[in-house]
């Protein structure tokens, strides 16, 4: 690699994502565009799928190679992504804003543990604004780590209104924040339908279970029961419909007849830990692009 190609690597990107109807010349469009500005494309990915006939695409441009800024950027690619119709989706990013996360917990501390552990070494470089939790347990970790944690007690039973007003309560926290990502780090919640619709996109989930295997509650008993070979864990994007949503990371780890339920909950807790930072990395980088359920990811 070249020093200026190196240099050009190494600072500030403005990541251009698109997703539209398939047709020719999407890509001479975009390099032409970025060419004629005088930017230098140091990443690019596509992918044209044949079944919806949808296109998409992920672009990485160093920023110091343009002569505007992300405001201008965005009103030129915006205008080049409408030539490719009404539906077309698209993003302009700058890696240097830092992306901004919210981190939903319960009790079980493995995903956040793990996360706040990337965070502090660099790994994750990300601006957790706050972790809200609807048990107590995972204050002291959290607020070691310098970060506000924010303890909304849910009620117990059957209490409709009152889980109501604690979901509002969460949604008036999380908001204030305007994060890009709100994690569900096993906050062992079902969001409210409005919940999902307002943070569709930003909500991200892990399942402890190789979706679409084994959804809702308990899925190592389910899996104990069933005799399975290989567990797994899925990181997926929340929608009204539970354990449904846009996939966007999956792995397994085999287990064998000799495991009860409590060496699988062992084993897949790593799973669970490696998948869920694996998924918001990919979300935070704009490498997760939606179309319907099912996701690219480049």
């Amino acid at each position: 690699m070249s020093v200026a190609a190196a240099n050009a690597s190494a600072s500030p990107r403005f990541i251009l994502t698109l997703g539209c109807p398939d047709r020719r010349g999407i890509v001479a469009r975009i390099a032409g565009f970025v060419a004629d500005a005088g930017g230098w494309i140091t990443e690019a990915s596509y992918h044209s799928d044949p079944e919806t006939g949808w296109f998409f695409t992920r672009q990485e441009v160093c920023a110091s190679t343009l002569p505007f800024g992300i405001d201008e950027l965005r009103t030129q690619f915006g205008a080049i992504a409408h030539e490719f119709g009404a539906q077309a989706e698209w993003r302009v990013h700058s890696t240097a804003e830092r992306r901004k996360v919210v981190i939903l917990v319960s009790r079980e501390a493995h995903c956040l543990y793990d996360l706040l552990g990337r965070v502090t070494s660099g790994e994750l470089d990300v601006d957790v604004r706050a972790v809200i939790g609807n048990h107590a347990e995972l204050a002291t970790v959290t607020r070691a780590h310098g970060i506000p944690f924010h303890h909304i007690e849910f009620p117990k039973g059957i209490d409709p209104e009152g889980k109501q007003a604690a979901f509002a309560q969460i949604r008036q926290i999380v908001d204030v924040h305007e994060p890009d990502a709100i994690v569900l780090a096993r906050f062992m919640q079902v969001l409210p339908h409005e919940l999902c619709a307002a943070w569709a996109g930003r909500a991200l989930n892990i399942h402890h279970s190789f979706l679409p295997s084994f959804v809702g509650a308990r899925p190592y008993h389910q899996a104990h029961t069933r005799g399975v070979k290989l567990i797994g864990a899925t990181c997926h994007y929340v929608t009204a419909e539970l354990d449904a949503g846009p996939i966007v990371e999956q792995d397994v780890i085999r287990v064998s007849h000799t495991d009860s339920v409590s060496d699988m909950v062992r084993k897949g807790r790593d799973i669970e830990k490696v998948v869920l930072a694996r998924g918001l990395r990919w979300h935070l980088e704009d490498r997760v692009l939606v179309h319907g359920n099912r996701t690219v990811v480049f």
